[in-house]
């Protein structure tokens, strides 16, 4: 009877520790929640013309106590382009998080793996030549070409990595390959473009949420819902897949249809993205593993913390590409790659990354 009630206490302090680590892990959540909602409330504010976060909430809850100008600027100038990066930054982290999961590859991302570079060629494709990749897509010819561009390189890269002997440095290698070749394409896209297209075109290799309009973000907005319910559907077999390929399996999980279905629900998370703002780059590397650093590799709560870094990290870069140079905005894809280079590099040369 002793030692029944010795294990019932251990047990039960067990609990005690996982509901305190459940808590702390929701505080943190909490936290980077008000964070975001703070880093938006700036981004509105900031701009060739500055206004006070008061004027800020009292135009967004109070629109009749503020003036027109205040109004104006806020609603229909700043606001698409504030929400496009929140939305674009958790589409984006996510994507890169549930491809580091299923490929066990920290450097695994919808941008150093050339999903980001093909779908950026499949929209400069529609760009300059109005090709069509899938019948009956003349409507939505830019979004389209990207998506089928993205979902070819990411089965490409999974059908790669499903290959016996194939090495995470492999797979990391594959995407370097791949990144050169779609940007060789592009500029031999760029090279044949008329002087209107050309620009356009450019739009694309540089990034920039000033194009933002409202039919966009819902459009992005929608395909982040339709893929996080199918996320968190996985959530306890994507943990499984962490753990390693053959546990998971031996869990009752199906590597390979879990791993097939996420990939080409990221192929069409980083396409949309790409066909609207352009080419982002490092959002869907370092997003992540903020989530990871600082709530671990429970999807439960990895997930969420993926979407609030990745939205929070984007939302910050758009108020920094205001800064930098008053009355000018810069394309803010320079700002993620002047800040993801040196974290790509740090992950590169760190113990940690080889211990993946």
């Amino acid at each position: 009877m002793a030692e029944i009630a010795a294990l019932s206490i251990e047990v039960e302090a067990g609990r005690e520790r996982y509901r305190a680590l459940a808590r702390r892990k929701l505080l943190i959540l909490a936290v980077m929640t008000a964070a975001l909602c703070l880093s938006f409330a700036v981004d509105l504010a900031w701009g060739p013309a500055r206004y006070s976060l008061g004027d800020v909430v009292a135009a967004l809850f109070d629109p009749s106590s503020v003036s027109d100008q205040v109004r104006a600027v806020v609603w229909n100038i700043r606001m698409p382009v504030a929400v496009m990066a929140i939305v674009v930054g958790a589409s984006l982290s996510v994507a890169g998080a549930q491809m580091q999961t299923i490929l066990a590859n920290p450097l695994a991302s919808p941008f150093t793996l050339g999903i980001s570079a093909a779908a950026s060629f499949g929209a400069a494709l529609a760009i300059v030549t109005s090709v069509p990749l899938l019948p009956l897509a003349a409507g939505l010819l830019v979004p389209v070409n990207a998506f089928v561009m993205a979902l070819i390189a990411t089965l490409f890269i999974h059908f790669i990595s499903q290959a016996r002997g194939v090495s995470v440095q492999t797979v990391v290698l594959l995407g370097i390959a791949l990144v050169f070749t779609f940007n060789a394409a592009l500029a031999f896209l760029q090279y044949l473009a008329s002087e209107q297209a050309l620009s356009a075109v450019v739009f694309w290799t540089m990034g920039s949420l000033t194009k933002a309009t409202w039919p966009k973000i819902w459009v992005t907005l929608a395909v982040l819902l339709i893929a996080l319910p199918l996320f968190a559907r996985n959530a306890w077999a994507l943990t499984a897949i962490r753990l390693g390929e053959d546990k998971a399996a031996s869990f009752g999980v199906n590597v390979r249809r879990i791993r097939l279905e996420t990939m080409l629900v990221i192929s069409l998370l980083a396409a949309v993205p790409v066909s609207f703002v352009g080419t982002i780059g490092f959002v869907g590397l370092v997003g992540p593993h903020i989530a990871r650093m600082i709530l671990g590799e429970d999807q439960r709560f990895f997930l969420p913390g993926s979407i609030l870094s990745g939205a929070l990290l984007l939302s910050l870069t758009s108020i920094v590409s205001k800064s930098i140079i008053p009355g000018v905005v810069f394309p803010i894809g320079i700002i993620t790659a002047l800040v993801g280079v040196p974290f790509f590099f740090s992950l590169i040369l760190s113990n940690r990354s080889r211990s993946w």
